[in-house]
């Protein structure tokens, strides 16, 4: 190394050794008006010929009024305003909106707040020429441009599935190991995060203290990145969301939301009080010496809530029952902070504390969730109001159902056989022996010399703990003729209920079902069991006699599930409308399961899909019931029964029923 080369010295081109310090930053010299002498101002002609493109563009001069000679303007003058200095901060190769700043300072609508700087002037054009290409188009996916700044509860639910859409599409890639690794990260939940933000694909982008349009107490997401695109917290790490609000005297961080995911001590016995403890780690990880909080970014939004009494958005991290090694998170409503003090943390270091009280009126939410602990571990399940039956399979099922009527003295619904299988089911064609895939163990995702694979179309139609990728028009699993092992990935639909279900009473439609744990969108809920019965039988005796029918051959309102391949750039041909061998008819009147007691909305939570897959040499048909989208604790769980005309043209004898569903799209009568 040379001598008295400093730190902030470089190399020049021939001139020595140049001390950065004394580099003034400026526009480039084509942003400044040039200074010429007159002579060669009049020897100007026209433009510079094409091809050739100068720094200045001049102009032919006037011959009566000659250009006066402009006075140049001081370097200085030039600098970068301090708002152009910067660009978005970037996470994992995504520019983050405003709602989304890494520690929260980022808190107004402009697109030239500060943070991190400048990495690379190409990667950022580039990225700004997608979001300015996108913002000139009035919506994308039904959203329009004001509906991102506010949603509501239509747009919120087609932000929420358009994300997890994307998101099991990538898993699917991922585990069929087709996915490019030129796209940065590996998790597929940000992989669709970039996608959604890249499309400004989002809504509620305004930031408010509050109530979140469209998000309702007890809604549940499974990931992080789910509330940061409807606008229910804007951090995608951190615990505590805020922005500086101000007022006539002075402007101030204030807190917008939290999440209380169990990181820190946070004491939550009390269903509506938490105590909170402030962000930033009380201990050194390098040599375990205990550090103290600090009263900056979120800690200090808090500390200002205090005094200022706004309102503040509580979301309860808790263990998911299915998955024990994940998450979800609830939405437990408004609460304001009554005081906060400092105490010595388990490691020895100073923490802040935050009480928070929950505004009353507001519909229960964590409360639920402390309920379900309690009959779960039994504490309370002998003294729960309503409990009739524990299981009312009788042992069918391998996770008991539990029959509950708190609303009125009726001990039960009609007598029926409880059976989890279709019986007199007819088959759709012979399979020949070679028809069975041939794979060891279990089939392996992305493993085309799989005939099971081969008919869906290439790809797995599940991904990790059975959630269903996309509607198909019919899905292949593997059966009994299949020479992988029955636990095979392949065979959702027959592995029963993962769930622990309820029977319930409703207050004015019967019975009706329900989960008492959290179901994620795709989720496989049950089939439809019960007894196939001849579609010229029913029409010959005057129609339906009984009110446990499924009938494929129905017309069903049409709706949108599956990721959109635009998105990625892909091309397909699949379509989401069902393709049935033939109609099929199931009563689970004499013979049935849990899904008899799913009642009909106009705006349901559940779908159902066709499943096909073969036994005895012979193919048979089955309807698969799936989550349309996440589906918190103790919620019915309701699919469309569809209108009584039918496919082939033909009237039905069965009158239309007064509906009762109580949603916003509710059309009145159904069946």
């Amino acid at each position: 190394m040379e001598e008295g080369l400093c730190e902030n010295s470089v190399p020049g081109s021939g001139f020595g050794l140049v001390d950065k310090t004394r580099i003034v930053e400026v526009k480039p010299l084509r942003s400044l008006a040039p200074v010429l002498p007159k002579s060669l101002q009049l020897s100007i002609s026209g433009r510079y010929p094409s091809g050739f493109p100068p720094f200045v563009l001049f102009e032919e001069p006037e011959e009566s009024q000659p250009s006066p000679t402009p006075i140049p303007a001081p370097i200085r003058s030039y600098r970068k305003p301090p708002d152009e200095e910067e660009t978005p901060h970037e996470v994992n190769g995504d520019t983050s909106s405003p709602v989304e700043g890494v520690n929260g300072e980022s808190v107004d609508d402009s697109p030239n707040r500060s943070a991190q700087p400048m990495k690379s002037c190409k990667t950022s054009q580039k990225r700004r020429k997608k979001t300015q290409d996108f913002g000139g188009s009035s919506s994308l996916g039904g959203i329009s441009m004001a509906q991102r700044d506010d949603g509501d509860r239509e747009v919120v639910n087609l932000v929420l599935m358009n994300f997890d859409s994307l998101r099991r599409r990538f898993c699917q890639l991922e585990d069929s190991k087709d996915l490019n690794t030129l796209m940065g990260t590996k998790r597929p939940d940000l992989r669709a995060s970039n996608v959604m933000t890249s499309k400004v694909f989002r809504t509620n982008m305004r930031r408010r203290i509050g109530a979140v349009p469209g998000v309702e107490i007890g809604d549940i997401f499974f990931l992080r990145m789910e509330m940061c695109h409807v606008g229910l917290h804007g951090q995608s790490m951190s615990g505590i969301d805020y922005m500086n609000a101000k007022d006539e005297l002075q402007e101030e961080p204030v807190a917008l939301s939290i999440v209380s995911s169990g990181v820190y001590d946070n004491n939550a016995e009390e269903d509506d009080v938490l105590v909170y403890t402030g962000q930033g780690e009380n201990f050194n990880k390098k040599d375990k010496h205990a550090v103290d909080q600090k009263l900056q970014r979120g800690n200090l939004a808090l500390d200002r809530s205090v005094h200022r009494q706004n309102e503040v958005r509580v979301i309860r991290g808790l263990k998911d029952a299915v998955n024990k090694n994940a998450k979800f998170y609830v939405y437990d409503g408004l609460y304001k902070i009554q005081g906060s003090w400092v105490e010595k943390g388990k490691s020895g270091g100073s923490v802040f504390k935050y009480k928070f009280v929950r505004l009353p009126g507001q519909p229960s939410a964590f409360a639920v969730w402390k309920s379900i602990q309690k009959w779960k571990t039994g504490s309370c399940s002998s003294s729960r109001a309503g409990l009739i039956l524990a299981d009312l399979t009788t042992g069918v099922e391998s996770i008991p159902v539990s029959l509950v009527n708190d609303v009125d003295n009726e001990k039960g619904p009609s007598f029926f056989t409880y059976s989890n299988s279709l019986r007199n089911s007819k088959p759709f064609g012979i399979v020949q022996s070679s028809y069975g895939c041939n794979c060891n163990k279990t089939c392996v995702p992305g493993d085309l010399s799989c005939s099971c694979i081969q008919r869906n179309e290439g790809d797995f139609p599940y991904i990790a703990n059975g959630v269903l990728v996309s509607r198909r028009p019919l899905v292949h699993e593997c059966g009994p003729m299949c020479k992988c092992f029955p636990n095979c990935k392949n065979r959702v639909s027959q592995t029963g209920l993962k769930h622990q279900m309820e029977v319930f009473k409703t207050k004015d439609r019967g019975w009706g079902l329900r989960s008492i744990d959290p179901i994620r969108a795709g989720t496989f809920i049950c089939e439809y069991a019960g007894e196939v019965i001849d579609r010229a039988k029913v029409y010959k005796n005057g129609g339906y006699n009984d009110e446990y029918v499924f009938d494929t051959s129905r017309i069903y309102n049409p709706f949108k599930w599956n990721y959109e391949p635009s998105l990625l750039e892909e091309i397909s041909s699949s379509t989401e409308d069902y393709t049935i061998p033939s109609p099929l008819i199931i009563s689970s009147k004499i013979f049935g399961n849990v899904a008899r007691y799913m009642n009909h909305s106009c705006s349901p939570n559940v779908f159902w899909q066709p499943v096909l897959y073969a036994e005895n040499n012979q193919y048979f048909l089955h309807i698969a019931f799936f989550a349309l989208r996440h589906i918190p604790p103790m919620v019915e769980l309701t699919y469309d029964y569809g209108c009584s005309g039918h496919a082939d043209g033909s009237s039905a004898p069965q009158g239309r029923k007064k509906c009762l569903c109580g949603s916003a799209k509710c059309c009145g009568s159904f069946g």
